[in-house]
């Protein structure tokens, strides 16, 4: 089968893959409520299970993403997180949940890093700011055809679309084997490849461009803090939307109403994302620092009036606009990590950022848990704000920095 170019390649699997992780996202919290049982706390130990599997092996896998092969590492990912949702759709158990996440997380360490590494080195440097824009628009576009074949399908089953999503990512991995291609990444020698002298060496020349530029230091910290507090408003903001109650309308269901949400959630994002792709400079350090600090002050100020929220209707206008800020977030942070970074090191780096992240929700996401179930949801949502506010400092810091 013949090989797309990168960029088609890129951009179809940003599509993909916002398409099926919406098909079982959508659905997972509610099944996870409904059918498993779990309380706040459960929820949140869920959570802290996939991102210590992720924390513990994202610097592993970035190495092998270095030394091996970037596309290699991404169709393990795929294939090990379609294994994942097999599992936590076709047995409803506390513990077998906390397993699939387990498998889930590993998986991703195999995709996170390589996958932006792979497309900075196929189309370059300067252009890959902008590609990351544009594919988060592509996934977003997934992201809503995913949202409506979940509502369908969730209606007949709440488990069904987790169970399907996971053969889907399986497909995935085995598409990729045939079509993805990998031009621009040199390989270690094969006579190094089994060495963990090189890829401890690789490692190290991560640490030692992070010590060079003061602002990747900065950088990881704001990965710390967005983990302290979006576990806990992830996993916890769907049982606190089910307290407030949604309006008894005839043929709509609970499914049909988070459907709604996630779809209002994904048409505004897409909105500000195409902002942003034509407010911010991609290339300009400062314009995307500027960009962050705005979007991380608004995203404080709507999970505030979120928590505090009197009524359905406010909750989900202030769930709305925090999303879209999230939405935004990302492919600007990812291009503020990518910035200056080589070659050789470029997929270890980018994990040390993810691995912030996960650091910072295995940390935080126990402790909202815990105020969760003692006092309440109210009390852990804005518990999980206060954890980001920190992040307004710390651009401040970069501005110094830079």
């Amino acid at each position: 089968m013949k090989k797309l170019n990168a960029y088609t390649t890129y951009l179809a699997l940003s599509g993909l893959d916002g398409l099926i992780f919406s098909l079982i996202s959508t659905v997972s919290l509610i099944y996870q409520v409904t059918l498993v049982h779990l309380d706040p706390l459960q929820l949140v130990l869920v959570g802290t299970t996939l991102e210590l599997s992720a924390f513990l092996f994202e610097v592993p896998t970035g190495i092998v993403a270095d030394v091996y092969s970037r596309r290699l590492s991404m169709i393990i990912g795929y294939a090990l997180i379609g294994v994942g949702f097999l599992v936590e759709g076709s047995f409803q158990f506390f513990a077998t949940v906390l397993i699939a996440q387990g498998l889930w997380g590993l998986g991703y360490t195999f995709t996170s890093g390589a996958t932006e590494a792979w497309i900075s080195d196929e189309i370059g440097e300067t252009n890959v700011g902008r590609a990351f824009l544009r594919a988060s628009q592509v996934a977003r576009l997934g992201t809503f055809v995913g949202i409506i074949a979940s509502i369908v399908i969730g209606n007949v089953g709440v488990n069904l679309p987790i169970i399907i999503g996971g053969i889907c990512y399986i497909g995935l991995a085995i598409a990729l084997a045939f079509v993805m291609p990998e031009t621009g990444f040199y390989p270690t020698p094969r006579a190094e490849r089994n060495s963990f002298q090189q890829m401890w060496h690789t490692f190290r020349g991560g640490l030692a461009m992070v010590k060079r530029r003061p602002a990747l230091t900065t950088i990881l910290g704001v990965g710390l803090f967005h983990g302290l507090y979006s576990e806990g408003v992830d996993r916890l903001w769907t049982p606190f939307v089910l307290l407030l109650k949604f309006p008894e309308l005839d043929g709509i269901t609970t499914v049909t109403w988070f459907g709604i949400i996630r779809l209002g959630s994904i048409l505004l994002g897409i909105a500000a994302n195409e902002i942003a792709h034509r407010r911010v400079n991609t290339t300009d350090e400062v314009s995307i620092r500027r960009g962050l600090f705005g979007i991380n002050a608004a995203m404080v100020v709507a999970l505030i009036v979120f928590a505090a929220s009197p009524n359905i209707w406010i909750a989900i206008i202030a769930l709305w606009l925090w999303s879209m800020l999230r939405q935004t977030h990302h492919p600007l942070y990812m291009t503020w990590v990518n910035q200056r970074l080589d070659s050789s090191v470029r997929a270890t780096v980018i994990s040390m950022s993810a691995q912030a992240d996960e650091m910072g929700q295995v940390v935080g996401g126990p402790i909202v848990g815990v105020i969760g179930t003692v006092i309440s949801l109210r009390a852990a949502l804005l518990a999980a704000t206060a954890m980001l506010t920190p992040v307004l400092v710390l651009f401040a810091k970069a501005k110094r920095d830079s």
